[in-house]
């Protein structure tokens, strides 16, 4: 039972503290005064559940945070179950029980990871989880009727919470686990439990027909095998003859890149060397004439510059007798006769000697400078021809140290250079293709010969090679290495296989063997779970029989109570659902027949049928969300009068709690009510007061 509800912050409602005692608590007020913020709040302090969008929803508008607090009794025990939001979505809870005094903690938190969940303990000191309580004791606006309007299997399962067979469930899952265990244990051991003795007997003769049908392959595939070694080894012996003749045709093909290679080198070279010779001709071309005439010009040279010196010596001397016929001319100018008399001596002198003749020195000095004029003439001629003669000497000596620079010593020589020019013009006109006349190329020189004689030796070596035939040789050994392969992979394959199928056989036979002992004490544990503690079993077959009687009994009662045409309800148990059949005093009732007031009649009956089988469960509560809607001002009054009649009724000492939440208020004046609350709207949030 509820004992006080507190909430701060919570949707509406500011700071609200309610209080509940026994019987009926009845909410009156307008829509939107916080009444059914009180069932919101109930389900979140204990389930952490609610109808709204999401939990920040739960805040007050303008608030930080907000809380849900209920405490209520059960058993004599006394608990309080809280829960805060902040408006980040932050949450905290907290479940506790009052010992001498003190609310001492059970749980806090949903952290299941660590096994800690604070609604799993309320729900196991509760005996109901969030859905189930929901069903059962929270009546919601507008779904009294949703009872009789549930499918037959939600009904049956709500039955089931409410009688108590989901504790059968929890022993039927203890049996479960413990079968599951033992199954487990028995497949740890064996590697199969009971359920796989028909697999393993299928399998057993599978793998007994597959290993027959093995065993005659592999021995095919052995002989196959053995078959195709046989031939891959005489292919390969082929192989190895012949491969060595690619290597050699591939080093054919480079001896004949490098004849070419070196011919083409070899004949640049050879031209070059035409060039030098032809240039060394061009250079020697005359020579010989120049050397030849040497000695002649050197000696008529030295007989020039023999006759140059005396006639320069000559001219010498002539000019010394000018100048002294000069002087004696200077002289003969002083010396004159005067009355035929010396003027030196004063002697008596016919005439003077030619010496002394001034007309005599003027004519020898006249005849002496004439000669000079023909020596110097001769003179000037000998020069000239010594430039003349000097010039051949040195064309002479050019030529000679031409030909020693290009060690020519006589014409032999000269012709043998042409020979050999004439010879390698013949060598440079051979043709340098891959596919020309290598016997031919390779009388450029020796090291060409050289090359030559390794291609035909090569030639020789590969001489009726085919590489067809060797590509196709080749293909032939990968196309049977390939088989070979298949075949060795399959026949390691067959091999597993039998392998296998020789361990499998054995061990399903020895695990067939021991699960047929296990699969006995599994059926006798299988059979104490059917009959006892399955929910369709015997047990709870009795149980719901016994509560469908009891709810039909107080069902019908209420329906007398309200006064309605429907006489009796009668709940049956079918096989996998429970119907609802109304009757009359002549005649049965389809529900969809019933008035809607009459269905919410029914549908209340119900609810307050499985309400007094509740008071012996444990929170003993039902909250009804405006009940009287569709019933008339008789029916509405009838209704108070059974919640006061219910309300008294105990079961073992424990009376039933409701809380009704309505408009209206004037169908609980003059009732047994112990307490109205009136819920009204302010600019503050919820107020409430007490009538």
């Amino acid at each position: 039972m509820i004992t006080s509800i507190e909430l701060g912050d919570f949707l509406s409602h500011s700071e609200t503290k309610l209080e509940f005692g026994n019987g009926v608590t009845v909410f009156v007020g307008q829509n939107g005064a916080g009444k059914s913020s009180i069932i919101d709040a109930i389900t979140f302090a204990l389930f952490g559940q609610h109808t709204r969008k999401s939990n920040k929803g739960l805040i007050k508008r303008g608030a930080n945070q907000g809380f849900a607090k209920v405490e209520f009794n059960i058993n004599g025990k006394q608990y309080q179950a809280v829960r805060k939001i902040d408006n980040k979505g932050g949450l905290a809870a907290k479940f506790t029980e009052k010992i001498n005094g003190e609310f001492l903690e059970i749980a806090a938190g949903e952290r299941k990871q660590f096994g800690e969940s604070m609604t799993h303990e309320v729900e196991k000191t509760i005996g109901l989880d969030f859905e189930k309580l929901k069903i059962a004791s929270i009546v919601q606006q507008g779904e009294l009727n949703a009872i009789i309007k549930a499918k037959p299997k939600e009904f049956k399962e709500l039955l089931n919470a409410v009688i108590g067979i989901d504790k059968l469930d929890v022993a039927s899952e203890a049996m479960k686990t413990i079968n599951k265990n033992f199954r487990e244990k028995i497949r740890e051991d064996i590697g199969y439990d009971d359920t796989h003795i028909d697999i393993l007997l299928r399998d057993l003769q599978k793998y007994k027909t597959e290993l027959e049908d093995a065993r005659p392959e592999k021995e095919q595939l052995k002989v196959k095998q053995t078959q195709l070694q046989k031939e891959i080894t005489e292919l390969r012996i082929k192989l190895e003859t012949e491969t060595p003749k690619i290597e050699k045709i591939n080093q054919l093909e480079l001896r004949k890149k490098e004849l070419q290679s070196y011919a083409k080198e070899a004949i640049q070279e050879i031209q070059h060397e035409i060039a030098e010779k032809e240039r060394k001709i061009r250079d020697c071309e005359g020579c010989f004439e120049h050397i030849s005439l040497k000695k002649d010009l050197e000696s008529k040279i030295e007989k020039i510059e023999s006759a140059v010196e005396g006639s320069q010596k000559k001219i010498q001397e002539l000019t010394g007798q000018v100048a002294s016929l000069k002087e004696k001319q200077a002289l003969a100018e002083k010396i004159q006769l005067k009355d035929n008399r010396c003027p030196v001596c004063d002697s008596k002198v016919e005439k003077l000697t030619p010496l002394f003749q001034e007309e005599h020195l003027k004519q020898e000095i006249v005849f002496l400078k004439e000669q000079m004029i023909a020596v110097e003439k001769e003179c000037t001629m000998y020069s000239q021809k010594k430039i003349e003669f000097s010039q051949k000497l040195q064309n002479a000596r050019d030529a000679e140290a031409t030909l020693k620079a290009h060690s020519i010593k006589d014409q032999e020589d000269i012709r043998k250079i042409q020979e050999e020019i004439k010879l390698k013009k013949g060598i440079q006109k051979i043709p340098l293709s891959i596919n020309g006349n290598l016997l031919e190329i390779s009388q450029i020189d020796s090291h060409a010969k050289t090359i030559f004689e390794n291609i035909t030796k090569l030639e020789q070596e590969i001489k009726g090679f085919n590489e067809k035939e060797f590509l196709n040789l080749k293909e032939s050994i990968n196309e049977k290495q390939t088989d070979l392969s298949q075949v060795d992979q399959n026949l390691g394959a067959v091999t597993e296989k039998i392998t296998k199928y020789e361990e499998q056989i054995e061990l399903m036979q020895n695990a067939v063997s021991k699960l047929k002992v296990v699969k006995k004490y599994v059926l006798e544990l299988d059979t104490i779970q059917m009959n006892i503690f399955s929910r369709d079993g015997p047990v709870a077959t009795s149980l719901r029989s016994w509560a469908l009687n009891t709810i039909s009994t107080k069902s019908s009662e209420y329906l007398t109570l309200l006064n309605t045409k429907i006489q009796r309800i009668s709940l049956s148990e079918k096989v996998r659902d429970i119907s609802i059949t109304c009757y009359s005093k002549n005649e049965m009732l389809d529900l969809e027949s019933l008035s809607g007031g009459e269905q919410v009649s029914v549908a209340l009956a119900l609810r307050l049928g499985m309400a007094s089988l509740l008071g012996a469960s444990n929170l003993n509560l039902m909250i009804l969300d405006e009940p009287t809607t569709h019933l008339d001002a008789e029916r509405k009054k009838s209704l108070v009068d059974v919640l006061s009649q219910l309300s008294d009724i105990t079961n073992v000492g424990k009376p039933m709690q409701f809380i009704i939440i309505t408009h209206d208020s004037e169908i609980f004046e003059d009732s047994n009510v112990e307490r109205i609350y009136k819920f009204e709207s302010t600019e503050q949030g919820s107020k409430i007061t007490v009538l």
